[in-house]
C-alpha cells in the first residue's frame, strides 16, 4: 500500500504487493496464498480508494496467491519458480480480462496496465522466490 503509482485508463494502480502474496504462498501453500493473495489485496484495494476494484482483486489476486502455493513443493527453487509463473499469468490474465469485459474499459485500456501489472509480478519473482528459500530454513517446519 505504501507504494501506488496510478494507471489512468483504468483507475487502478501499479503497487508491490505481489511480493507478499508470493512469499506467503510458496512459504505456507495455497490457503496461506490464497486469503494473502485475495483478502489481504482487497483489503488494501478497499483502505486506499480502490474499492471498486475489490471484488476482481479478491478473486484475481486469491487465485494467483492460491495456484502460486498450490504448485510449489516447499523444497524446491524450481517449483517456486513454476508456482510464481502459474500465479503470475492468472494475475495478468485476471485483470486484462476484468478490465477490458467486465468493468468495461476495453482492450485498449486493459493493455495499457499490462506494464505495469507485469512489473507487480516480476518483482514478487525477483523477491518472493529467494526469501521464501531463506525463510524456509528459519520457520519451524510445522508452519510450513
Amino acid at each position: 500500500m505504501l507504494v501506488q503509482i496510478p494507471i489512468p485508463p483504468t483507475r487502478g494502480y501499479l503497487n508491490f504487493g505481489d511480493i507478499m502474496v508470493f512469499t506467503s504462498a510458496l512459504l505456507f501453500g495455497r490457503f496461506v496464498g490464497g486469503l494473502a493473495g485475495g483478502i489481504g489485496s482487497a483489503t488494501a484495494d478497499m483502505i486506499t480508494g480502490y474499492a471498486y476494484f475489490a471484488p476482481y482483486t479478491l478473486i484475481i489476486k486469491g487465485l494467483e496467491g492460491f495456484l502460486a502455493g498450490a504448485v510449489r513443493d516447499g523444497k524446491s527453487s524450481r517449483r517456486d519458480a513454476l508456482g510464481w509463473f502459474v500465479g503470475a499469468i492468472a494475475m495478468l490474465s485476471g485483470y486484462f480480462l476484468a478490465e477490458a469485459y467486465m468493468m468495461g474499459f476495453g482492450v485498449p485500456a486493459a493493455l495499457v496496465e499490462v506494464p505495469g501489472n507485469s512489473i507487480q509480478v516480476l518483482s514478487g519473482a525477483i523477491v518472493a522466490i529467494p526469501l521464501a528459500r531463506a525463510l524456509r530454513n528459519r520457520i519451524p517446519k510445522i508452519l510450513i
